[in-house]
C-alpha cells in the first residue's frame, strides 16, 4: 500500500468520523438549549396557568397600585393593582392559541393554493400565481386589520384575519418547493406507472415539498405572535380585562415614566418567545440544508 493510498483512506476515516461529531455540536448549541428552555416554559405557562402563576389575573387589589417588581410581584402591578406576572402567565394560552390559530389557516390555504398553482396546468398556473402576487403585494398588518374590522374584534376573529393575510407567504414557498419537486425521477415513475396528476400531487409531492414549508412556519410563528400582540396592542384582540399579551402591553402605556414594569416587562416575554422561535427554526433550517 503506497503513502497516497495510506493518507486518502485517512482523511476519509477523519472526515466520516468528524462528521456526526460536527451534527452533535451543532444540535446542542447554548443558544438553541436556551431557546428551548424558554419555550417549554412558556408551553408550561399555557398549559397548567393556575400552577404558574400565584395570583388571580382578574383580582384588583387597591392597596398595590402600581408597586414595582418584587419577590412577591415578579412582575409588579398595574393601576388597578392585578399582579401583571400572573396575567402574561394566563394571557399565554390566549396569545399562542391565536397566532396558531392563524398559522394554522395560513398552512392549509396556503397549502392548498401553492399546491395547485405548481402542479397545475399553464393557464391555471398563471391565474394562481397572480393570485399569490396580489396576496403578497399587501402588507400582511394591513390586510389583516382589514380583514377583522370586516369580521370584529375578538380571538377568534383576529386569528383568522392574521391567518388570511400570511397565506400568500405560505403559498409561495410551497409553489416554489412543488415546482423543484414535479420533475424528480421519482415523479416521472408515478406519472409512466399511470398514477392520476392529484395523486402524484398528494402522495408524491406534497410530502417531499413540505419540509421547508415547515420550517417556515416555525420561524413565522414568532412574526405571528408579533402580529397578534400589535392587533391586540391597538385593541382588536379580546375585549378587557381578558389577559393577552399585546392588551397588557397596551394597558401600560400611559405609565411608561412612572410605572415602565407595565409595558416593558410583557414586552420582553413576546421577544423573548419570538428570538427563541427564531433560534429554533434556524436550528431546523440547517438541518434541512444539511440532508
Amino acid at each position: 500500500m503506497t503513502e497516497a493510498t495510506m493518507l486518502t483512506e485517512t482523511t476519509q476515516t477523519s472526515t466520516t468520523t468528524t462528521r456526526p461529531r460536527r451534527t452533535a455540536r451543532r444540535a446542542v448549541r447554548p443558544g438553541t438549549v436556551i431557546a428551548l428552555a424558554i419555550l417549554a416554559i412558556v408551553a408550561l405557562w399555557a398549559v397548567l396557568p393556575s400552577v404558574c402563576a400565584p395570583y388571580d389575573p382578574l383580582a384588583s387589589n387597591t392597596s398595590e397600585i402600581l408597586v414595582a417588581p418584587s419577590f412577591a410581584h415578579l412582575f409588579g402591578t398595574d393601576d388597578l393593582g392585578r399582579d401583571i406576572f400572573s396575567r402574561v402567565v394566563y394571557g399565554t394560552r390566549v396569545s399562542l392559541l391565536t397566532a396558531a390559530l392563524a398559522l394554522g389557516v395560513a398552512l392549509v390555504f396556503g397549502l392548498l393554493l401553492g399546491l395547485a398553482a405548481g402542479f397545475a396546468r399553464a393557464s391555471g398556473r398563471a391565474v394562481l400565481t397572480l393570485l399569490i402576487d396580489v396576496l403578497l403585494a399587501i402588507p400582511g398588518l394591513v390586510l389583516a386589520m382589514a380583514i377583522i374590522t370586516a369580521l370584529g374584534s375578538g380571538s377568534l376573529q383576529l386569528g383568522l384575519a392574521v391567518g388570511v393575510a400570511l397565506v400568500g407567504l405560505i403559498a409561495r414557498v410551497m409553489r416554489s418547493e412543488v415546482l423543484r419537486t414535479r420533475h424528480e425521477t421519482f415523479i416521472e415513475a408515478s406519472r409512466v406507472a399511470g398514477a392520476s396528476p392529484w395523486d402524484i400531487a398528494a402522495r408524491r409531492v406534497l410530502p417531499n415539498a413540505l419540509g421547508p414549508v415547515l420550517v417556515l412556519a416555525v420561524l413565522e410563528y414568532g412574526q405571528v405572535i408579533l402580529i397578534v400582540a400589535a392587533l391586540s396592542f391597538l385593541g382588536f384582540g379580546a375585549p378587557p380585562p381578558a389577559p393577552e399579551w399585546g392588551t397588557i402591553v397596551s394597558q401600560g402605556r400611559d405609565f411608561l415614566v412612572q410605572a415602565w414594569w407595565v409595558s416593558a416587562l410583557p414586552g420582553l416575554v413576546i421577544a423573548a418567545v419570538v428570538i427563541a422561535l427564531n433560534r429554533v427554526s434556524q436550528a431546523l433550517a440547517g438541518r434541512e440544508v444539511s440532508r
